[in-house]
């Protein structure tokens, strides 16, 4: 039993370690810590949010080789049920942010963490969740692997889902309001339209009057577009916010942007859209796949040839 405490103790030791070595670094790169966060879920230490992505990886691994001998599953019913939860809450998102930034009379230039009062912790808040939809948005591709649509899961799509969990992690426990609310208000707003495209093709009856698959793939270029003008007007206009994340977030917008106008071409050329019709028979969470990277050149599945879809 004291075996056993001690090492508990000592895993706890070499977590605050890392924690600590970790904040060391990034003080020296972006300033202090904000402490309006401390104690708040999963943001205290990076490791859990560095373990849930090395097992969302393994899962993305392991999980097509798991299920190659197996029948898919359907995974319907559930499937309604989670994007409509995830509209409901990318729209209470979208309208908490909106009114926060209304009601802290935010410059859209440039806005430092703490000048806005009750606004910037109304702010940290709702940026909280948006942090947390991240993890919770995992599941994208969990269904896609249970589903054994395995060529929908595209580096894109992957590189998307992981990196944005792990970058909001350092933005709530550095940057938690502020300059850090206009990506996170367009993007909620571009998951409002997702997530009810994906909720409303899961149910057979609707796929026919889905005409907006395409529109929400260029609004999603349009957001990054739009996000590296906020951004680099904080740089040109500086205020409190530190640089250095407005420059790695332009550098991370022009990464995205790379990436989803090649999805975009290769979706919606002429031999992409004929390649889209062989492929895309199945209106389920996205696979449409045209709304959030989920089809492109480069996916993880390229040398194996997809399976017949599914009719349901």
């Amino acid at each position: 039993m004291m075996i056993s405490r001690r090492r508990m103790a000592e895993k706890g030791f070499k977590m605050e370690n890392f924690d600590a070595s970790l904040s060391t670094y990034f003080r020296a790169w972006l300033g202090p810590r904000d402490t309006r966060v401390k104690g708040w879920f999963l943001l205290d230490n990076y490791l859990p949010t560095l373990v849930c992505s090395v097992i969302y990886l393994m899962i993305v691994w392991l999980g097509p080789k798991y299920m190659k001998n197996k029948q898919p599953f359907s995974c319907r019913g559930i499937l309604v049920v989670y994007n409509l939860g995830l509209t409901l809450l990318s729209l209470y998102m979208f309208v908490e942010l909106v009114t926060g930034v209304w009601e802290g009379r935010y410059d859209f230039f440039c806005q430092g963490t703490r000048s806005a009062g009750g606004s910037d912790t109304k702010i940290i808040r709702v940026l909280w969740w948006y942090y947390f939809s991240k993890l919770i948005e995992f599941m994208d591709t969990f269904f896609f692997i249970l589903r054994k649509n395995n060529y929908q899961i595209t580096v894109l799509h992957v590189y998307h889902h992981a990196s944005m969990f792990n970058i909001w992690w350092f933005v709530m426990n550095w940057v938690p309001c502020g300059h850090s609310y206009f990506g996170a208000t367009l993007n909620s707003f571009i998951h409002v339209l997702m997530y009810s495209y994906y909720g409303l093709s899961s149910i057979p009856s609707m796929r026919p009057y889905l005409w907006w698959k395409k529109y929400i793939t260029q609004g999603q270029l349009v957001q990054f577009v739009l996000t590296i003008i906020q951004t680099t007007c904080g740089v040109v206009w500086p205020c409190s916010f530190p640089l250095g994340w407005l420059y790695f977030q332009i550098g991370y917008m022009v990464s995205l942007i790379i990436l989803f106008t090649n999805f975009y071409h290769e979706t919606y050329n002429k031999k992409g859209a004929s390649r889209w019709k062989d492929h895309a028979k199945d209106h389920q969470n996205g696979s449409v796949a045209a709304v959030n990277g989920h089809t492109n050149g480069f996916s993880l599945e390229s040398s194996v040839k997809p399976r017949k879809q599914r009719k349901d």
